[in-house]
C-alpha cells in the first residue's frame, strides 16, 4: 500500500478546502512545470463533477488561476490573495510560472462540467496550446486532504519507500507495538526517520504547531463576516472575548497561559474546545492560513484538542505536541488506506469523523493510554461520525463545516476518555472494522450527500448565494 509521511497528512496551506482548493493548487503547480517552459498562448481550464459543483464556493477558480501564476499555498502571502485575483479578472491576465503574460479570462477560460469523471468526483483538466499550434492536455484528480493523482499515474510504480515497520492496517501497528516494545509515536518516527533526518522531523512538527496555534489566535482575535455571501458571522471572537474579560496578554503564549488560569469547570473547558475549533474553521473559510487535518474543512478538530491537552491536562510540552502529531498522522493514514478522507467519496464522516478518530488517538496516546486503547479511542470516535453526510450550504465551508468541527472536537475527547477507562480486550468493534464499514458506508451513500450541495442542509436552508 501507499507509504504516506507525516508531512503528506499534515500539510501548511491555505483554506478553505484541501481537495477543492489545496489539491487543484497543487494539481495548477504540476502542470505548469510539466509544460517546461513552453511557448503558452492561450489556456482552458475544466472542472468536473464536486469540483465544478462547489468550485466556486470552496474558491476552485483561485486556487488554479494562483498555483498556474507559480504561487504556493504554503508560503504565499494570505493578505495579498485577494489582489492577485481581482487583478487577474481585471486585466483578463495571467501570468503563468512568473514567467510570461498570456490573456485569460476567469469568465470565459474556466469551464464547470457537472459531470463527473470515472475514477473520482474531482476532476480538473487543463489544456494549453502554443504559439506553433501544439497542445498539451492533462487531468488530475485532487482525491482529498490535499493529495493529487495525474491521470495514468500509477501508484505501484512511484511506491518505492520501504519502511522499516510497515503499516497498513491497525493488526499491523500491534504487531511492531509487540515486537519492538516501542510506542506507537516512537514507530512512527522510526518509519519518517527513512524520508528525513530526527531534527527535520522535529524541526517540521513544531511548525505544523506553530501554525495551528497561530490560526486559532487569529481566529479568535478576528471579528466580522465571514466572505462568500452567507452573512455568517465569526463567533470564537465573542466566546475569547467572554471568556478572558479583563485579561491582558501580548501574543499566543502569554494568550494560552490565561487560558490556562481562566477556570477548568466543564462548562468552561467545553466552550474553550469550541472556540479553538470555531476559530480555526472561521479562518479556513475566509482563506486564512490552516493546517491541513486530514483535510481543510476538518481542519480545527485536531488543534481544538491539541490545545485542551496543553491547556487543562497534564503534558509535557513540546514532546507530546511532537507524540500528539505523530500519532494522529497514523491514525489518517490507516482511513486513508483503508477508506478514504476524501468528501466527495465518502461524505463528512471522511473528513470530520476521521479528524475526530485521529484526535481521540493522539490525546489518548499523551495521556498515558495503552497502544490497544489508542487504537480504541480512534474507533469509538469514527463509530460515532459513520455515516456523516457533506451538504455544504451554498457550496461554502461555511454552514454547517465550521460548527462540526467542534462537534469533532469534542467526541474525540470523549472517545478518549471512554477508551482511557476501557478493557480493549473486551471491545466489540476493531479500528479495522470500522474503517471497512466506513469505507462500506461511503460506496452506499447518495452522491448528493457527497460535497456537491445536492441534498441535505444545502437544499433545506434557503440562501441566496451571489455568484464569484
Amino acid at each position: 500500500m501507499e507509504r504516506i509521511s507525516v508531512f503528506d497528512v499534515f500539510k501548511i496551506g491555505v483554506g478553505p478546502s484541501s481537495s477543492h482548493t489545496m489539491g487543484p493548487w497543487i494539481a495548477a503547480r504540476k502542470f505548469i512545470a510539466e509544460l517546461n517552459s513552453q511557448d503558452i498562448v492561450s489556456l482552458q481550464i475544466k472542472l468536473y463533477g464536486s469540483l465544478a459543483k462547489t468550485g466556486r464556493g470552496h474558491g476552485t477558480d483561485i486556487a488554479v488561476m494562483l498555483g498556474l501564476c507559480g504561487h504556493h499555498p504554503t508560503t504565499i502571502a494570505v493578505e495579498k490573495l485577494d489582489g492577485y485575483i481581482e487583478a487577474i479578472h481585471r486585466d483578463k491576465k495571467l501570468l503563468l510560472n512568473d514567467e510570461s503574460l498570456i490573456d485569460f479570462d476567469p469568465g470565459q477560460d474556466i469551464d464547470y462540467i457537472f459531470e463527473k469523471l470515472p475514477f473520482h468526483p474531482n476532476a480538473l483538466t487543463f489544456v494549453a496550446k502554443t504559439g506553433n499550434g501544439d497542445v498539451f492536455e492533462e487531468t488530475y484528480y485532487s482525491i482529498g486532504g490535499g493529495f493529487v493523482i495525474q491521470e495514468g499515474d500509477s501508484l505501484a510504480e512511484k511506491q518505492t519507500v520501504e519502511l522499516p515497520y510497515p503499516i497498513d492496517n491497525e493488526l499491523d501497528i500491534i504487531r511492531w507495538v509487540n515486537e519492538t516494545g516501542l510506542a506507537i509515536p516512537d514507530i512512527i518516527l522510526k518509519n519518517e526517520l527513512v524520508w528525513r533526518d530526527e531534527q527535520t522531523v522535529r524541526t517540521g512538527v513544531m511548525e505544523i504547531w506553530q501554525t495551528m496555534l497561530a490560526c486559532i489566535y487569529k481566529g479568535c482575535h478576528t471579528d466580522g463576516e465571514l466572505p462568500g455571501g452567507l452573512a455568517v458571522q465569526r463567533r470564537a471572537h465573542k466566546i475569547n472575548a467572554t471568556l478572558l474579560t479583563d485579561v491582558d496578554y501580548a501574543n499566543p503564549e502569554q494568550w494560552m497561559q490565561a487560558i490556562q488560569t481562566s477556570g477548568g469547570s466543564f462548562s468552561n473547558v467545553t466552550k474553550w474546545v469550541s472556540c479553538f475549533a470555531l476559530a480555526v474553521n472561521e479562518q479556513n473559510a475566509a482563506f486564512g492560513r490552516v493546517v491541513t487535518a486530514p483535510t481543510n474543512g476538518a481542519a480545527g478538530v485536531i488543534p481544538a484538542v491539541l490545545m485542551y491537552m496543553l491547556c487543562f491536562c497534564e503534558n509535557t510540552g513540546d514532546d507530546d505536541i511532537f507524540r500528539f502529531i505523530l500519532t494522529a498522522s497514523e491514525i489518517g493514514s490507516l482511513f486513508k488506506k483503508g477508506s478514504t478522507i476524501s468528501a466527495a467519496m465518502g461524505g463528512c464522516q471522511a473528513e470530520i469523523g476521521v479528524s475526530s478518530a485521529m484526535a481521540a488517538a493522539a490525546l489518548t496516546q499523551c495521556q498515558g493510554g495503552t497502544p490497544r486503547q489508542v487504537l480504541m479511542a480512534a474507533e469509538i470516535s469514527m463509530e460515532h461520525h459513520l455515516g456523516l453526510t457533506c451538504d455544504p450550504v451554498g457550496g461554502l465551508v461555511q454552514i454547517p463545516c465550521i460548527e462540526r468541527n467542534t462537534m469533532g472536537a469534542m467526541k474525540a475527547i470523549t472517545a478518549s476518555q471512554i477508551a482511557m477507562n476501557s478493557d480493549p480486550e473486551k471491545a466489540k468493534v476493531s479500528l479495522d472494522s470500522v474503517i471497512k464499514t466506513m469505507w462500506e458506508t461511503a460506496q452506499d451513500m447518495s452522491d448528493k450527500y457527497k460535497e456537491t450541495s445536492d441534498g441535505g442542509l444545502a437544499i433545506n436552508v434557503s440562501v441566496i448565494v451571489p455568484e464569484c
